[in-house]
């Protein structure tokens, strides 16, 4: 690969800047990012960092070896002064939870957090809402924080695509929809994982259901952020008898995925997506990433007030990076350019099957930091039209993570939401 390492440094200098402009370490990555990237202004920051991944390219070796250390670090734990940790076993597999209030009379409610989070990231929501008399879980998705990290192509025990029919979801296809369309278009197209990952959504709806079913055992409100709202309106479109309502904050908008790209683009993601899973690159590049200043730096781009960017924040995104396989898992999602889009969750969840036939009825409410940075408010505000969304709330002040940003505003509007369907 020698000859090929000159021709890479192009793609790493737009990672290197990609990333210190709007990617966390296992945290976001967005479309916008990868095309705006020969344009984002280069702090001093930056620089280092670019300078640092262009070394990683031309010491291969020396990558490797810091990845081995990275993968040998002592096992850690979550925040010190938080909620307990608890652990289920899932299909073999060890899976990582929090709760409050089980011991409450009223709803049970299911918080799911996004690319790169885990239950820590609920720590301002967790015990605040079981004071309000609910009984609270917060999980750890399979692949993400303190859960197990299986190898992507080892997981058929759990792996959700492989016990469904995808093809099936195409019933719900507009007459005439197209392949490739923005936000807000429902082709049914490409669900399948493109390298036959279980890192996919089916598996984390899946999951979902189990823990709902066995560890809280009562029908459940989902409460999602990120890339989790697409996990936990899959479960309520295949398992809407668990699911007594959905809650989405600053939903991801995919837009990396196949179905949002121009044709003409599709190759040059996924080359770029190939060069970071498959070669040290990307495994060298997580290492370097990972350190709290980098961290720290991406969050405060990523939230509404940089304030609220605290050193217990950074440490419960950062130290899940240090258990066995999280660069793996990392590396694996960003190549997760295919799968449901979240209007097509919606456009089910919409559908006559839901709003007039046997299945259970999942209402929807949607809140939108209004100055979220990587997912754009004017952009999901497509997502108004479908039935089952019954409101849909900017939140002032706000960027990506309302719930942690401004839990002030995130809390009451959970309780208002399930109150009024329970």
């Amino acid at each position: 690969h020698g000859s090929s390492m000159k021709s890479s440094t192009h793609w790493l200098s737009v990672f290197a800047l990609l990333a210190c402009s709007e990617v966390a370490c296992g945290f976001h990555l967005s479309a916008p990012a990868l095309f705006r990237a020969g344009e984002v202004g280069c702090t001093s920051s930056t620089k280092v960092l670019r300078s640092q991944v262009l070394h990683c390219a031309n010491n291969r070796n020396l990558c490797s070896v810091s990845m081995q250390q990275a993968k040998t670090v002592s096992p850690v734990t979550g925040l010190e002064g938080g909620l307990p940790d608890k652990f289920w076993e899932w299909k073999g597999y060890k899976i990582r939870y929090q709760s409050a209030g089980e011991e409450n009379k009223g709803p049970s409610l299911v918080l799911v957090h996004g690319f790169g989070g885990n239950a820590d990231h609920w720590r301002k929501n967790t015990p605040e809402l079981a004071k309000a008399g609910f009984r609270v879980f917060a999980i750890d998705l399979i692949g993400y924080g303190y859960s197990d990290k299986p190898d992507p192509q080892s997981m058929d025990a759990v792996n959700g695509e492989l016990t469904r029919d995808l093809e099936s979801y195409l019933r719900f296809a507009p007459e005439g929809a197209e392949r490739y369309g923005p936000v807000g278009e429902t082709p049914f197209t490409d669900m399948a994982h493109p390298l036959g990952s279980g890192y996919n959504f089916f598996t984390w709806a899946d999951q979902i259901r189990d823990f709902i079913e066995e560890v809280v055992g009562a029908e459940s409100f989902a409460i999602c952020n990120s890339i989790g709202s697409c996990a936990g309106m899959q479960a309520a479109v295949d398992h809407p008898e668990w699911l007594r309502g959905v809650m989405i904050c600053d939903p991801s908008l995919r837009l990396l995925n196949v179905k949002r790209q121009n044709p003409i683009g599709v190759p040059f993601v996924t080359a770029f997506q190939t060069l970071l899973r498959e070669t040290p690159i990307g495994e060298g590049f997580f290492s370097l990433v990972a350190k709290e200043e980098t961290v720290s730096s991406i969050l405060k781009t990523a939230y509404g007030n940089p304030e609220t960017v605290t050193p217990d924040l950074v440490q419960a995104i950062l130290k899940p990076g240090f258990t066995e396989n999280a660069p793996r898992v990392f590396l694996d999602f960003i190549s997760y350019s295919a799968g449901p889009l979240p209007e097509e969750q919606l456009h089910i969840l919409s559908s006559a099957e839901f709003t007039t036939g046997d299945r259970p009825r999942v209402p929807v409410s949607v809140l939108w930091g209004e100055n979220d940075p990587w997912e754009p408010l004017d952009m999901g505000r497509v997502y108004e039209k479908f039935a089952c969304v019954e409101e849909f709330v900017p939140l002032a002040g706000a960027g990506h993570c309302p719930q942690d940003e401004v839990p002030e505003l995130v809390n009451p509007r959970i309780v208002d939401f399930v109150k009024r369907h329970s």
